[in-house]
């Protein structure tokens, strides 16, 4: 393992650089070789040198939290290595794990969206991660604010297994705020990251830890992102892996619609119900058999089933359901307040409400 990080931690090496010396050599032989041997491979002098000259106290401080309970590293070439991952054409040589590495190669659906969705998009993210999960898939994330936080959160709640993906060492937690989350993650789950100990958050990090989101899964689910979003990004890498990607539409009004209507036009599947998803992955399915999905609305009585069924999805003002209703302002009011408990809808800006489900 050593020689695993001391070429994980060279500067200059690269993945493709590090998976290229894979091919031909394990680590322990390339820090045999002689200087002229590793310059005949074609790398580049610099290189060599810092090869030939690691950071050993880096090293130990990697070794020493690999000491620690529940902290784990896994090579490209061991067993526990996630075959999914595997096939992506940059696969990380090196995974550092916390919690239990086997959840790694388990079914997945992946779930990304907006850090700062509506409450309505994060109700949505919790709500399909708690029926995927379980159904028996591991809900995979990156930790984030917004969605990836109410995905991590639903599969939770199910008391089922969630994976962060992080963009740092796994000896910190970004953002901060989410310490207790990942803390809950790690219990039944499992956090991973490619970068060592020690690592801060940079930006050049993200994009590469959304390979690895996308490169995990059977399938990806964007929630709520608008026209230039990372979730975008994000979904392209899981189309160009070959993984399934779905996404929620939304009202054309709705910014944080944008990138998931745009997705849906490019190809990725339309989802209304967590039963469009698993029509495509039935074969992932291991549901429980205590849990079946739910086909209908919690009962309401036939007025307040009447008054649902006329908000909309988008904001409809109180002036409009007294006008189709025939209802007062007041008793509307408190009939509207008894559906935004039960969760069915949102009161708005302006006055209006908002369908949620």
């Amino acid at each position: 393992m050593k020689c695993w990080l001391a070429l994980l931690r060279t500067p200059g090496m690269g993945c493709r650089t590090f998976l290229r010396l894979l091919e031909t050599h394990t680590p322990a032989q390339l820090y045999s070789e002689s200087t002229q041997a590793l310059l005949a491979m074609g790398l580049k002098a610099e290189l060599v040198q810092a090869i030939k000259h690691p950071d050993w106290s880096s090293i130990d401080y990697d070794l020493h939290w690999l000491e620690q309970e529940n902290n784990f590293a896994i090579t490209l070439l061991d067993a526990d290595y996630p075959p999914q991952l595997k096939e992506i054409s940059d696969p990380p040589p090196l995974l550092f794990v916390r919690g239990n590495p086997k959840l790694l190669s388990l079914p997945q659906i992946a779930m990304v969206g907006s850090r700062n969705p509506s409450s309505s998009g994060k109700q949505t993210a919790f709500s399909f991660a708690e029926t995927l999960s379980r159904c028996g898939f591991v809900i995979t994330s990156g930790l984030a604010l917004g969605i990836d936080a109410a995905s991590h959160e639903g599969a939770l709640h199910a008391q089922g297994h969630t994976i962060a993906v992080a963009g740092t060492g796994l000896d910190r937690v970004y953002p901060a705020r989410h310490k207790e989350l990942a803390i809950e993650i790690v219990k039944t789950g499992v956090m991973v990251s490619e970068f060592p100990p020690g690592t801060s958050a940079k930006a050049n990090h993200f994009p590469r830890r959304n390979r690895i989101i996308s490169g995990l899964c059977q399938g990806l689910l964007v929630v709520e992102a608008a026209k230039q979003s990372g979730s975008l990004i994000t979904a392209r890498m899981a189309l160009e892996q070959n993984r399934e990607v779905f996404a929620i539409p939304g009202s054309i009004h709705n910014p944080l619609a944008r990138g998931c209507n745009a997705l849906i036009r490019e190809g990725a599947k339309l989802v209304e119900s967590t039963q469009d998803i698993l029509e495509e992955l039935n074969q992932y399915i291991q549901q429980d058999e205590k849990y079946s999905l739910p086909t209908t609305q919690s009962k309401l009585d036939l007025e307040q089933q009447t008054l649902l069924n006329l908000v909309m999805f988008s904001p409809t003002s109180i002036d409009n359901l007294v006008e189709n209703t025939g209802l007062s302002v007041e008793v509307l009011s408190s009939m509207l307040l008894i559906l935004e408990l039960q969760g069915y809808l949102e009161a708005t800006a302006g006055g209006c409400y908002t369908r949620i489900k």
